[in-house]
């Protein structure tokens, strides 16, 4: 089975957690003692049904609020396909959470309430999602049971978010009439609401096409040089790492940059063994055939498509610091496997996330905003467009006093 990562978000109080909760529940994801724990709890709060948000609002601080805070991961599966969800925070506050659930998803939902129709934080949550490039949108329009399974309410904010995303780089925006609560079209057909004849929002999931790894370079950042020490292996060097895009096989040949050099794999290993070739997302070690100095942070590629050595180049930045960012100050830059220093060189702009406007004369960012910022930095990064490859082209700022993330960033474009 192939695996989907999806992250859910909205607004505050729009049924993020109950939703997940309503998947796993209906899909028989959930263990007794988990169902009993949450029965009890239901009842000391009176309510009068299970809360089924009881099941992701994992921290005591959620519970109490009766929001969701942290970035919350369930894991499920059903005969079609395994699932990994990142259950987002809606509040304002909290966006750089939401940032961090959505930035490996395959597809992301979004909540609205009927009710309330499109408001900032789902224009947010949208906009953020696309800016993170996930292919797929789902936009499940819920608590259609307040509405009496209207379908002229459904139809109304349909077209409004349809308006908003429009503007968008979604491959594909899907809508969906559910009540969460009540579990109307989320793994079953709802029969309280005839007029829609679309799938249940489970049969989407399990059908959704999600692309391979199709990126034309392959990419390897080091991350460990290994030399055991012992007379036994006294001439063994090996390079770990993770493979972040396309394929790496015995007797390829690979350039080694920053310097350029060029040589051949002489061998893979994994856990021990040694296989035949390595794919995305799997971690080996990497040895080649001549002894080239090499350190963390190089990188191994093929010689056709190369990343572009870059130590100016222009991203699109999620701020998470209440410092905000200025032109003109330094930060740690981490980007795969390799650091530098760099410098904010410019502000050029800053996003409004609710009319995809530009504010040109912005010369910070705040907590939580996004902009467009241009950067120096003091040795080359070895960049790929983030619309071609989401690891090579992403990056986080840290404060090298405290440590702290203060933003993440998506490469838009390079110069060599």
């Amino acid at each position: 089975m192939d695996l989907l990562r999806f992250s859910t978000a909205g607004s505050v109080d729009d049924g993020k957690s109950t939703l997940i909760g309503r998947l796993l529940f209906d899909s028989k994801q959930i263990f007794e003692d988990q169902l009993a724990a949450i029965e009890r709890t239901s009842q000391r709060r009176g309510n009068e049904r299970v809360d089924l948000a009881l099941l992701t609002d994992g921290l005591r601080a959620e519970r109490e609020q009766g929001i969701t805070i942290d970035v919350a991961y369930r894991y499920f599966s059903t005969p079609r396909r395994k699932f990994i969800v990142a259950d987002t925070p809606g509040h304002i506050q909290y966006t750089r959470n939401m940032v961090t659930g959505a930035s490996t998803a395959d597809l992301a939902i979004v909540l609205v309430d009927v009710r309330n129709g499109v408001v900032e934080q789902s224009r947010r949550h949208a906009f953020i999602s696309s800016l993170l490039r996930v292919p797929h949108l789902v936009v499940c329009l819920n608590k259609m049971d307040l509405v009496d399974h209207d379908e002229g309410a459904f139809e109304a904010v349909r077209a409004e978010f349809a308006a908003f995303a429009s503007g968008l780089s979604y491959e594909d925006v899907r809508y969906f009439p559910i009540s969460a609560l009540h579990g109307d079209n989320v793994v079953e057909h709802s029969e309280r609401m005839p007029w829609y004849r679309g799938p249940s929002l489970l049969h989407h999931l399990e059908e959704v096409q999600v692309d391979g790894h199709d990126f034309a370079g392959a990419r390897f950042p080091v991350q460990l040089i290994v030399r055991p020490i012992s007379d036994e292996h006294h001439d063994y060097r090996g390079y770990a790492g993770r493979v972040e895009a396309g394929v790496f096989r015995e007797g390829d040949a690979v350039v080694v940059l920053p310097s350029g050099h060029r040589t051949r794999v002489s061998a893979i290993e994994l856990g021990g063994h040694t296989v035949p070739e390595a794919l995305p997302s799997m971690s080996v070690t990497i040895r080649l055939e001549d002894d080239l100095d090499i350190s963390r942070g190089d990188m191994l590629v093929t010689e056709h498509h190369q990343p572009t050595a870059a130590d100016r180049f222009e991203a699109s930045v999620c701020w998470m610091s209440e410092r905000p960012l200025r032109e003109g100050a330094r930060y740690a830059l981490k980007h795969t496997t390799r650091s530098v220093r760099a410098l904010c060189e410019e502000i050029v702009f800053r996003h409004d996330v609710n009319d995809h406007g530009r504010h040109e004369d912005a010369d910070t960012l705040q907590l939580n905003e996004i902009g467009h910022v241009r950067f120096r930095t003091t040795a080359p990064v070895l960049a790929d467009d983030y619309g071609a490859n989401r690891t090579t082209g992403s990056f986080i700022l840290i404060d090298e006093q405290t440590n702290e993330t203060l933003g993440a960033g998506m490469i838009v474009g390079v110069a060599a």
